[in-house]
């Protein structure tokens, strides 16, 4: 919710996410993520970056039409033309609605958890899908997913079985039992 124009490169397709919201009981204010693994740069795919160009144009339109005239890179990505600070669950209220729009009951928050379990299934690595997450430690991968791993012992026998197919019993040395 925190997110500039200035923190996007579409042309690379990269994303750097250096700041979070915070809703104290005097105001909103902009914080650093709650940890240092939370600044991240993040790659985007191709359907993002256009969705992203998309979105800026109709917001740029929309300025425009309101006659608040261009935004610039600091003009936030998400959030009112006016360019106040949104409250965090804004966000949370909007996708309940367009959820519910859809004949859904899905929560935001849950995009979250599908993404991580599609590129768990995927066989994306831990380390990655940690960084690409913003966690400061990757257990928290195996924490929260252990039951998307399933049980690969077959696979388990076939490195062994390819580690030690050219390994002979003659050449092994005796075991004393």
């Amino acid at each position: 919710m925190a997110l500039r124009w200035s923190d996007i490169d579409l042309a690379t397709g990269k994303l750097k996410v250096e700041r979070s919201l915070e809703h104290t009981v005097q105001q909103v204010r902009v914080k650093e993520p709650k940890t240092r693994a939370g600044r991240r740069s993040i790659s985007l795919d191709a359907f993002a970056v256009a969705e992203l160009r998309a979105h800026w144009k109709a917001q740029q339109e929309e300025r425009l039409k309101a006659g608040i005239g261009k935004g610039g890179k600091e003009t936030l990505v998400f959030g009112p033309l006016t360019g106040e600070l949104p409250r965090p669950d804004t966000l949370t209220k909007q996708g309940a609605k367009f959820s519910q729009d859809l004949g859904l009951n899905v929560r935001f928050h849950a995009l979250r958890h599908t993404f991580a379990s599609m590129m768990i299934k995927a066989g994306v690595d831990v380390l990655s899908l940690s960084r690409r997450l913003g966690h400061g430690k990757p257990s928290l991968i195996l924490d929260v997913y252990c039951h998307m791993f399933g049980n690969d012992e077959g696979k388990i026998v076939q490195a062994l079985n390819a580690a030690f197919s050219s390994v002979r019993k003659e050449n092994l040395p005796a075991i004393d039992r």
